[in-house]
């Protein structure tokens, strides 16, 4: 959304758990996976969106350069949370100039924050000839919020040169990877550790966007209190390992499933919500799910149950190159939906290589 064009971009998603790092080179008719790396960082490093421990950061993404051979220092990174703040807004058939001109004042009247601590992106998305409007895509975000994120990467000797959105870099990993049709309306969803993004797509045009403050953290949490486990044990029960026995399992289960409901309730508000403000709101047609709460087992069961639609996990590398020789078909397959958001970032590639 905001940055400059390179040569060569790493795709670097920092989570509130993990930094993801993909990097790919644009060859004929697609992308070619050249460097992948997933390197979990300490809990409360990042605490709603905020960097608590910019050294840690800045370290772990150099160890994440070193221990992966990454050469390149062209960095795309992404944001969500509070901070950003994504509207689409009517406005009256103007020039590009003129929109140009216009956008401030116009923004003022939707973003909740001083327009003088914000950085504003606008694309227009529609056009309608009858009323004589058009739909344009306002996206604000705080500045305070870009420096801190791009401030860490310059700490560890990388140069930030894209910040991007996270729904909207889902979402471009989702073109990419499932060529969709025009008529066809998915919800994604990024369900990372303490934030989900919600993104409805139809065809290539985001339609609704909205972040909710809930995650994985939300399973973890509840296990540790539950079942009086440690961080480590929550975790690998979350994903349906580690179990002493069947009494264990069955209390884990238990546990989960609250939390999913919580999270289906949260999907289902945003929907409902979506349905009443769009003009024409199209019938969702499936969910995608990607983040490393996405394997949470039996997740994609319950909400395909709670909302009748076909729901998978999101599959980052579905059409990307790999040599499979450097690369293991089953840790791609298992690391897959951590990646969407950084293989998302790191398409922009293609911006700079023609």
């Amino acid at each position: 959304m905001f940055g400059s064009k390179k040569k060569s971009i790493v795709g670097l998603d920092i989570g509130s758990s993990a930094l993801k790092a993909i990097e790919l080179r644009a060859v004929r008719n697609g992308f070619e996976l050249l460097h992948i790396a997933h390197h979990n960082l300490q809990s409360d490093t990042i605490v709603d969106g905020h960097i608590i421990d910019l050294n840690h950061v800045a370290d772990s993404i150099n160890r994440v350069w070193s221990d992966n051979g990454i050469k390149t220092n062209q960095v795309a990174t992404s944001l969500s949370g509070h901070a950003v703040i994504v509207k689409k807004i009517l406005l009256p058939q103007m020039s590009s100039e003129e929109l140009d001109e216009q956008i401030h004042w116009e923004a003022e009247q939707y973003i909740p924050f001083d327009i003088n601590d914000v950085n504003l992106y606008h694309e227009v998305i529609g056009h309608d000839p009858t009323s004589q409007n058009m739909d344009v895509l306002l996206v604000a975000c705080k500045r305070d919020k870009i420096a801190q994120f791009t401030q860490v990467i310059s700490q560890a000797g990388k140069q930030p040169v894209i910040v991007d959105v996270d729904a909207f870099a889902l979402q471009n990993a989702y073109e990419i990877n499932y060529a969709p049709s025009p008529a066809q309306t998915v919800a994604l969803l990024d369900i990372g550790a303490s934030v989900m993004s919600i993104n409805v797509v139809r065809g290539v045009t985001s339609i609704f966007t909205r972040d909710i403050s809930v995650g994985g953290n939300q399973y973890t949490d509840l296990l540790q209190k539950e079942l009086n486990l440690t961080f480590e044990q929550a975790e690998a029960l979350k994903r349906g390992a580690g179990f002493e026995n069947q009494g264990e399992y069955e209390a884990a289960q238990g546990a989960m499933r609250s939390v999913s409901e919580m999270l289906a309730l949260e999907v289902q508000r945003t929907l409902d919500f979506f349905r009443a403000t769009a003009v024409d709101s199209p019938t969702i047609d499936r969910m995608l799910i990607a983040g490393g709460s996405s394997k949470v087992e039996h997740l994609c069961d319950y909400l395909a149950e709670k909302f009748q639609m076909p729901v998978e996990r999101f599959d980052a590398f579905r059409a990307i190159r790999y040599d499979r020789k450097r690369f293991d078909d089953e840790y791609l397959r298992e690391l897959s939906p951590n990646m969407a958001v950084a293989v998302g970032l790191a398409v922009r590639v293609a911006e700079v290589v023609k």
